[in-house]
């Protein structure tokens, strides 16, 4: 029977707390005013690019992603013809749609119900039941059964984790653990106590690391936290060699009778949690500036001069963007979606240099509609990020 004594302390003594609460609070008071500033058109338009986003940063610490071009081709199902290269981008798309389907499933749900043993295995069996058979297996050709706990010992990295006979019970009193906090505060300490303890746990025969990370980003947003726009996997990404150092550091034995009552470091606890907080507040206040709305337009006035002065081929003829679209543009962007002519006529255009220019603001994908005569919206191509969020996905722009 599992000893839940072996990774106490799971939560840091009341009196060692305060400077985690000064960065729970923090952070509680950036997200309540993170989408302010921002338009629905621009969030709308942002979040499919922002999960594409998750996927390619939680993989990349695993040192398994692919290129975000690739991950756009397969969205479109366009998958590589090198099998190695087709199975990352499966993987990428399977944590896009998992992320997804729990934020939707989750809405509503009281963040302390998501400290439940049953979610931890539901996201692992997702993002692998949504994977061939023929993906599901370790690097060492070991089966990967999605959502079932691990029934041999393994090591990751210096950690040996806890025999596989012991994992339901660990991953019990982890749940029972985190399932006790109440107030926001408190509960956002221990999404990160909660991240480390989990890993520790290693509940899986493969994919800890990921279900951990996306687990988190579902509690983050369950609480109202990321309203979608942004997620510690890419802080964590950004800041890979301090985030396996701090989850290594973790694992440490209390070391001095004034760290902690359990057999593991509080004091390290503690660390990894404030990096962790400090990682979410960064992430969310880079997104703040970056939903700017007051800079908007000169972002989009750059992308239009881009465009403009790098013509491509649309079938028989080539792209036409003009200046003038501007104003419509940014209408679009702020308020929302337009009627063609209304579009058309915004930009002061002659009718056919003006429909031509819409369908070049189509084709590059700027502006979406959902049939030929719809009005419409706004969307932001992967293209367009350098431009229009600078340093958002770095990647995007050396791929």
């Amino acid at each position: 029977m599992a000893d839940p004594s072996v990774f106490q302390p799971l939560f840091p003594e009341e009196h060692t707390l305060g400077p985690l609460q000064e960065l729970a609070s923090a952070l509680v008071k950036e997200c309540l005013g993170l989408s302010g500033p921002a338009s629905r058109s621009v969030q709308d338009a942002l979040h499919p690019k922002l999960r594409a986003m998750n996927s390619y940063y939680t993989y990349k610490i695993e040192g398994q992603h692919t290129r975000p071009a690739d991950i756009e081709r397969a969205l479109r199902k366009d998958f590589d013809a090198d099998a190695a290269l087709a199975r990352k981008q499966r993987v990428a798309i399977a944590h896009m749609d998992t992320e997804e389907q729990f934020e939707k499933k989750l809405t509503g749900t009281a963040p302390r119900a998501l400290f439940d043993t049953s979610l931890v295995c539901s996201i692992h069996g997702a993002l692998y039941g949504k994977l061939p058979v023929e993906d599901r297996f370790t690097e060492e050709h070991a089966p990967i059964i999605p959502g079932e706990l691990r029934t041999r010992d393994v090591k990751a990295g210096l950690h040996i984790a806890p025999p596989s006979a012991d994992v339901a019970g660990l991953l019990q009193a982890w749940a029972d653990r985190y399932q006790r906090l109440a107030g926001t505060e408190l509960l956002l300490i221990g999404v990160a106590c909660s991240h480390h303890r989990l890993a520790w746990i290693h509940p899986f025969i493969d994919g800890n690391g990921r279900t951990a990370r996306l687990h988190s980003h579902l509690v983050l947003d369950s609480m109202g936290l990321t309203q979608g726009l942004w997620s510690p996997m890419r802080g964590l990404a950004r800041t890979q060699e301090l985030y396996y150092a701090k989850l290594n550091n973790a694992d440490r034995l209390r070391r001095i009778d004034y760290d902690g009552r359990g057999p593991l470091s509080q004091e390290d606890l503690i660390a990894f949690a404030g990096y962790f907080l400090e990682t979410c507040l960064d992430q969310a206040r880079f997104m703040r500036d970056q939903l700017d709305l007051g800079s908007m337009k000169n972002r989009l006035r750059s992308l239009l001069n881009f465009l403009q002065e790098r013509p491509w081929q649309i079938g028989s003829e080539k792209s036409l963007i003009k200046r003038e679209a501007l104003e419509a543009l940014h209408y679009v962007a702020i308020a929302g979606s337009l009627d063609r002519s209304r579009f058309i006529a915004m930009t002061g255009l002659g009718d056919r240099t003006g429909r031509r220019v819409l369908a070049s603001l189509l084709d590059y994908g700027l502006l979406s509609a959902q049939s030929t005569r719809a009005p419409v919206t706004f969307a932001i191509p992967l293209a367009s990020l350098g431009l229009l969020f600078p340093n958002l996905w770095p990647e995007v722009e050396t791929d």
